[in-house]
């Protein structure tokens, strides 16, 4: 099994610009707009649920009033499951709260360092109370009211008009005008900011019904928008959903019992009937059976498990009742730590994202300062009337609503990373996987990622035509069953299916050339070439077979019958099936695709010649691997690594993405992999670099539709041909826009639609 040994620091490696910066909509990164003091003393940690924290306005408002707080190091934002976490050295969390409160936020404490007992009754609820939807409804009845008898009476500024439209807001608004208040007092020039401003605007001079017709769009949007953001949301719940509630365990008695799965201990015996998820990771015990891994691995196929074998929790027991002896705590099991970095890994802001954070930062106090410009200039310079500038300014301030430009990445980067991670694809930031697209060379190690990583037999061959090969092979496997060499052992496990051995006498162990025996009075040798040229038995047919055999990369070993020849048997780490296939797909990719093996040249290219590498090389130590990787960069652009151990450390840090293969179940490869493959399927580097390049397009489309609809709202309005409800509808619309086009990554990772 694959274990990525990926240990060094991304930020200098790498030269990545490391997301541990502020994440305007997701971020689990720390601050960098303001930035927030590094105390080396800030060892305290307090997570805390925000209710009302579903949009990087909210967001953007916490982060500047905390900041400046004695005490308070880091934090870090995680938009879509509506979280804070403070890194702090304050005695008590009660300050944080307090502040909070103030912005009426309606925290609650998830987690705190200083009290161990803290939210532990603390549920995340994320739906939307029926009330506000029955206030949003008479709201709306409200405000078409004033605009109907606006329109029949012709008197917009009339008592039943007012009281209509002041209704409407009193239901549908005092909320976003409570926040527009808190941004006023605290300085914050946000989009309640805006809309209050807009709303109170077009009461002064008269326009109540748009007034309460803007109000009430406003928050049905905000409401439709926190809908569709659940939807991402719910990609990572239902990772977390997948390991069962309770598990069936034997006690001291002998008797079985249904616990609760969190109470699960190492060692505990745990019995799994048909068609249930596995509760915890395990080792097979009793029973045989076949498992659905496909929410850890993505395999499609459901694999055989017998005593022996390892089992992940959250996976099916297709059929067969199974025992299984618990290896991990279900906080510590594979699909715990799968959740918990994709969790993490959404503060991992992707390239695109940290240029929309930016451009945010100026973009609302320019559009603030256009819409002043309206609103004042022409009057005073060309001397027209006030008010319908100002009513042009009011709409501007609509538009410029930067929710749609600013919770569409965030949105598309958790879609992509909840699509990977249920495809067996674990992306350990939005970093990796929007520069996975740029990827431009791939080395891949030999032994575990191209190979199985464990020798087998490949040719079996008489040196005499009428030769009995089974029965020189039982003698074979009889003399190999005594070696722990590794060529011995391949010989060996041919005879798993329980053919007999010999009884060998007088063995012996030939140091770096084979083993001798005596099977029913006959001397056996069993060994390498060069074993058979200390017997004086190689002729020029059998140097030929046996050159030819390695130069395909196979290990060779002969049986001896009191000296003579009598049988070849090749040995080699073979192949996996898919790895052709992905090499295949990658070079389609447009990937230049390197083999760096520690195994002969003639290994290295005989595997080349048979998986469609060109670039093979062999005899490469640690330090050649990574010079191999700084020689791709130089060539190629974005390189990365497929690794296997400690020895490709070194090419492994110098490469901008590292892979580990089969890292379910390997601690080290989930914590230390830039990207894991949860089985040992290479296809799936093919599948991450295309969710890569799908990523990437859906954020930049993005981009494109809510830029481009405000800029054609701005233009609408500066000719006097939009309204502020029209501006509402648009700005909605983008969000709504953007929110689903991001979302349909959570559908699946992208196939190769060739042959």
């Amino acid at each position: 099994m694959s274990q990525h040994q990926h240990q060094h620091d991304h930020s200098h490696d790498h030269g990545h610009d490391h997301p541990h910066a502020h994440n305007c909509c997701t971020g689990h990164g720390e601050q960098a707009m303001p930035q927030a003091r590094t105390l080396s003393g800030a060892n305290e940690r307090a997570v805390f649920f925000i209710q009302n924290m579903d949009c990087p306005t909210e967001e953007r408002l916490i982060r500047e009033r905390l900041v400046d707080m004695q005490g308070v190091g880091a934090l870090e934002f995680n938009l879509i499951q509506r979280e804070l976490t403070v890194r702090h050295q304050l005695p008590s969390i009660a300050p944080l709260v307090a502040t909070l409160t103030a912005l009426d936020m309606l925290p609650a404490v998830k987690s705190d360092s200083l009290d161990a007992d803290a939210g532990r009754d603390q549920v995340a609820d994320y739906r939307i109370p029926m009330r506000r939807w029955l206030m949003l409804g008479a709201a709306g009845v409200a405000a078409l009211a004033a605009e109907i008898l606006a329109w029949t009476s012709g008197d917009e500024s009339s008592l039943a008009v007012i009281a209509l439209a002041v209704l409407a807001i009193a239901l549908g608004g005092l909320g976003t005008l409570k926040k527009g208040w808190i941004a006023l007092r605290n300085f914050s020039l946000n989009m309640n900011f805006l809309m209050s401003l807009a709303v109170i605007g077009a009461a002064l001079i008269g326009q109540w019904p748009e007034a309460a017709v803007v109000i009430v769009l406003f928050t049905l949007a905000e409401m439709i928008e926190a809908l569709s953001l659940d939807r991402a949301r719910n990609a990572i719940a239902g990772l977390m959903a997948m390991a069962p509630d309770t598990a069936s365990v034997q006690q001291a008695d002998g008797s079985w019992q249904s616990v609760a799965a969190s109470t699960l201990q190492r060692g505990a015996r745990v019995r799994v009937a048909p068609g249930e998820r596995l509760a915890a990771d395990g080792i097979v015990v009793s029973g045989t059976t076949s498992i659905n891994q496909a929410p850890i691995t993505g395999e499609s196929i459901p694999v055989a498990k017998a005593p022996g074998d390892q089992v992940f929790a959250g996976t099916i027991n297709e059929h067969g009742a199974i025992e299984l002896d618990v290896t991990t705590a279900q906080a510590d099991s594979t699909l715990s730590r799968i959740v918990a970095s994709v969790q993490q890994a959404q503060g991992q802001r992707a390239p695109t994202q940290r240029f929309v954070d930016r451009f945010a930062q100026v973009y609302i106090p320019a559009v603030v300062a256009l819409a002043l410009a309206v609103a004042v200039l022409p009057p005073l310079v060309m001397g027209v009337p006030f008010y319908p500038w100002i009513y042009k300014a009011l709409v501007l301030l609509v538009i410029a609503c930067p929710c749609a430009l600013v919770i569409s990445t965030p949105v598309t980067v958790v879609s992509g990373l909840a699509a990977a991670a249920r495809n067996g694809i674990l992306v350990k930031g939005g970093v990796y996987l929007e520069q996975g697209r740029k990827l431009r060379a791939l080395a891949l190690d030999k032994t575990g990622t191209l190979t199985h990583g464990r020798p087998a037999v490949t040719d079996i061959a008489t040196l005499d035509a009428g030769a009995d090969a089974d029965a020189l092979m039982q003698l074979a496997v009889s003399l190999a069953a005594r070696s722990d060499h590794p060529v011995s052992r391949a010989i060996a496990a041919t005879a798993a299916d329980g053919t007999a051995r010999r009884e060998v006498d007088q063995f012996e162990a030939l140091a770096g050339r084979g083993v001798k025996g005596v099977i029913d009075g006959q001397a056996w040798h069993l060994g390498n070439h060069r074993l058979v040229h200390e017997l004086g038995h190689c002729s020029a047919a059998l140097e030929a077979r046996l050159q030819a055999l390695e130069q395909q990369g196979k290990s060779t070993t002969v049986l001896c019958r009191e000296g003579q020849p009598e049988l070849v048997i090749a040995v080699a780490d073979t192949l996996r099936p898919t790895s052709g296939d992905a090499v295949a797909e990658l070079r389609r990719l447009g990937v230049h695709v390197t083999m760096l093996s520690g195994d002969n040249q003639h290994t290295a290219r005989a595997i080349g010649n048979q998986t469609g590498i060109d670039d093979a090389r062999g005899d490469q130590l640690p330090s050649d691997k990574e010079q191999a990787i700084q020689q791709l960069a130089a060539e190629h652009g974005v390189v990365g690594m497929v690794g296997d151990g400690i020895n490709d450390a070194p090419a492994l840090a110098r490469a901008q993405i590292g892979f580990a293969m089969g890292a379910a179940g390997a601690d080290t490869a989930l914590e230390t992999a830039d990207v894991a493959l949860m089985d040992d399927d290479l296809r799936k580097i093919g599948d991450f670099l295309r969710l890569s390049r799908k990523t990437h397009a859906v954020l930049v489309q993005n981009i494109v539709v809510a830029l481009g609809i405000k800029a054609v709202f701005m233009a609408l309005a500066l000719a006097g041909m939009s309204s502020l409800w029209m501006a509402v509808f648009a700005d909605m619309g983008a969000s709504l826009i953007v929110v689903f086009n991001g979302l349909r990554l959570v559908r699946g990772v992208p196939r190769s639609t060739s042959a």
